[in-house]
């Protein structure tokens, strides 16, 4: 794919929440770093930020949705085992809870591309 890719593209980072964390930190102290002008994506493409979206509504790329997929079900696994752990801060309910949340996200990407 060359440059006039069409696709909206999933970056490799789809589980890490980075725009949420900017936000926060916006919010809190009034300054923000900048956005990358290029993302890595799921299917192994580097395109411009502005074609990316961790959305599953937006995401065209068949690749990355599979991706995406695959990322929040190793999550969803990571959270649940995690939260079964002695020890853990993370109670067993809230475990379940993420787990849920990333199952039913990676059921939003199995859909077809709108």
């Amino acid at each position: 794919m060359g440059g006039n890719d069409p696709h909206i593209h999933v970056g490799t980072n789809v589980t890490h929440g980075e725009a949420a964390a900017r936000n926060i930190l916006a919010a809190t102290f009034g300054l923000a770093g900048d956005l990358p002008s290029h993302v890595t994506t799921g299917c192994g493409l580097r395109v411009p930020y502005a074609m990316s979206s961790p959305r599953p509504d937006r995401v065209t790329c068949l690749a990355c949705r599979e991706y995406a997929r695959n990322e929040h079900l190793r999550l969803a696994e990571t959270a649940e085992r995690l939260s079964r752990m002695p020890g853990s801060t993370v109670s067993s309910a809230q475990g379940k809870r993420a787990a849920d949340w990333h199952r039913a996200l990676a059921r939003e990407f199995s859909d077809a591309a709108g």
